[in-house]
């Protein structure tokens, strides 16, 4: 659609946490896309919507609590709002927190006139006792508003009809700034007027009949300093069994799924004659990492994606934040870390991106570059199997499954603390800089929309995730089975690969087909185990194991023991990146350097750990 064909250009502006992306998605359906600002990493999304006749161009601008430059969304949403001129903004602001909605409202007043104030989730405040007297509001403000209620689609007729109003100029606009007195004052001033006014236009418009506030009584259980990381580590560990058991049932279907699939591709080859190494390339290689990174990765994404994003829609993520903020700040880093970290859990790339909600220029990159010592879902199956084979007991049922979600918990607490220990040194060293203030909200808590949540996890996160290791997957395939396939004075290039790592592998308390894996893993961590199992079968083929017994027994027969697997769960967890991830460090610092650093300082922690646990374990054998 070009530009030529749209009558204004409106602009959504407010704080986080405000449904002004609802707002967004319910005016423009799916007459949108998203881009980065020239020059910048923030993205904005941009779409289309018709009312009264004419196409209206609309913009969806970061969330921030102020128009003062200090993070790279604030300096967006500050250049826009002054540069590019809409004819419109549209300030969306939350009803049951207007006061402090307003000062950032009052600051946007100052650069644009032509603007209307969107009032959403006004039903929960109705719900509440508060009451807003929209006429007396508007007044006060000399621009008009409207009560909306985004997630039903309510007052948006009437919201399209006022923007429309403004643009066209039927609808008047005269905010009684800028104020000469607070554009003069400094930033401090500035920021106590601005708190200031907005109290004054609250207490003359809103009334509350002083009901109690939802979720007080639930805030007080679930961040207290008491009950709040227990709860949290109860509720991670519920969603790791759950994850673990509900994972394997559709992992097995897909793998017989995938084996008929890989008997009837032989069959086709062998019957079109093609010739074997094109067979075993095609087949053995690139088909059998593709559907193994499928079967491996796509049911535990299938079930922790939309179960994590349930916990987010619900508002219990940034209360995770305010109990782990008092770590954060003391070694240096941010609150919000802890959510990029919950983020990471699932994919570091997704992880990596989340990284943007952090203000601070400088402990965003501390979260960028530590981000990966969360173990990804890609690397939570390693992790798993290792827990379940070596440290859950000798049998594989339900009670194998508790036990392997609490280890699982163990591990995600020890991989914390090494995060907060590395963010320490980084803020100390390569990341020096002033902390930056830390504005956490604590939205109400919500009712997830169940099956909307569920479709929207699994088509924006699960298939865009696994998309992107198939992608990947597919070369890696190819270049794994060649490597074991190609022979050389009798020996096949893995085999003189995994010999010339052996000895640094065994100073790991690893071996030289474990480092091997991991290095062609590189492109996907889902690959790691099938290249050991290929690499100890000697047969050249990716191969998958039918359960952990199996496994155990060819790991055991390969002088695997516990301490083997420990240095492996540590490896595990702190190695190099994915391909996926490092690409996008790469285009959120837009800097080769850190993208190399955030690959050095897991992997150089990794052996420096697994070297010193290897020793120690070596003394007590």
């Amino acid at each position: 659609m070009s530009e030529k064909e749209f009558s204004y250009r409106v602009v959504l502006a407010g704080n986080p946490n405000v449904g002004k992306s609802t707002v967004f998605n319910a005016l423009t359906g799916l007459r949108q896309h998203t881009g980065n600002w020239t020059g910048k990493t923030v993205e904005l999304s941009t779409g289309y919507f018709e009312t009264e006749g004419r196409l209206l161009q609309i913009t969806d601008l970061p969330g921030t609590y102020s128009m003062t430059a200090f993070s790279e969304e604030e300096t967006v949403s500050q250049h826009f709002l002054g540069e590019e001129e809409p004819d419109c903004v549209v300030i969306v602001a939350d009803s049951n927190a207007l006061e402090r909605n307003l000062s950032y409202a009052l600051e946007i007043l100052s650069l644009r006139s032509r603007a209307v104030l969107c009032l959403n989730m006004s039903d929960e405040a109705e719900k509440k006792g508060i009451h807003i007297n929209t006429e007396k509001l508007s007044s006060a403000l000399g621009i008009p508003v409207v009560k909306t209620c985004a997630v039903r689609k309510e007052g948006l007729l009437k919201l399209t009809k006022t923007i429309v109003g403004i643009c066209d100029g039927s609808v008047s606009c005269a905010p009684p700034f800028p104020d000469p007195v607070l554009l003069q004052a400094d930033h401090g001033s500035s920021a106590y007027l601005l708190a200031q006014r907005s109290k004054n236009i609250v207490e003359d418009c809103v009334t509350d009949d002083g009901k109690k506030k939802s979720g007080s009584g639930l805030d007080k259980l679930l961040t207290s300093k008491l009950t709040g990381i227990p709860i949290m580590l109860l509720l991670f560990a519920l969603l790791f069994w759950i994850t673990a058991v509900g994972a394997n049932y559709p992992s097995e279907w897909l793998s017989g799924l995938f084996a008929a699939g890989k008997e009837r591709l032989y069959s086709l080859f062998a019957w079109a004659n093609a010739p074997s190494f094109l067979t075993g390339l095609l087949i053995d290689g690139v088909y059998t990492t593709l559907t193994w990174v499928v079967s491996v990765m796509l049911p535990p994404m299938a079930i922790f994606f939309p179960l994590f994003s349930l916990i987010e829609d619900s508002g219990y993520l940034p209360r995770i934040a305010f109990n782990l903020d008092v770590f954060f700040s003391r070694c240096g880093a941010h609150g919000k870390q802890s959510l990029c970290m919950a983020m990471g859990l699932g994919c570091n790339a997704c992880g990596v991106t989340g990284c943007r909600i952090i203000e601070s220029p400088k402990e965003r990159l501390i979260a960028v570059l530590t981000n990966n010592f969360m173990p990804c879902n890609g690397r939570l199956p390693i992790l798993i199997a290792m827990i379940m084979m070596y440290f859950a007991g000798s049998s594989f049922g339900l009670l194998a499954s508790v036990e392997a979600a609490l280890y699982l918990v163990l591990i995600i607490a020890l991989c914390a603390a090494v995060t907060l220990a590395v963010s320490k040194l980084l803020s100390v060293t390569l990341a020096k800089g002033k902390p930056a203030g830390f504005a956490l909200e604590l939205p109400p808590y919500r009712k997830p929309q169940i099956l909307k949540t569920i479709v929207r996890s699994l088509t924006d996160r699960t298939l865009f995730v696994l998309g992107r290791a198939v992608a990947v997957a597919a070369p890696a395939g190819a270049v794994i089975w060649l490597s074991a396939n190609l022979i050389i004075g009798g020996h096949t290039v893995l085999w003189y690969c995994t010999e010339f790592l052996d000895p640094f592998g065994r100073f790991l308390g690893l071996d030289g087909v474990i480092v091997m894996a991991f290095l062609l893993g590189f492109p996907a961590n889902e690959t790691v185990i099938p290249i050991i199992i290929m690499s100890y079968l000697a047969s050249g083929t990716m191969t998958d194991y039918t359960g952990y017994g199996e496994l155990l027994a060819l790991l055991s027969a390969n002088g695997w023991t516990a301490t083997t697997a420990v240095c492996m769960i540590i490896m595990t967890v702190m190695h190099f990146p994915c391909s996926t991830t490092c690409l996008t460090i790469r285009k959120e610092t837009g800097s080769r350097k850190w993208t190399l650093l955030s690959m050095l300082i897991p992997t150089v922690s990794g052996m420096i750990l697994c070297a010193a646990t290897a020793g120690v374990l070596r003394l007590f054998q």
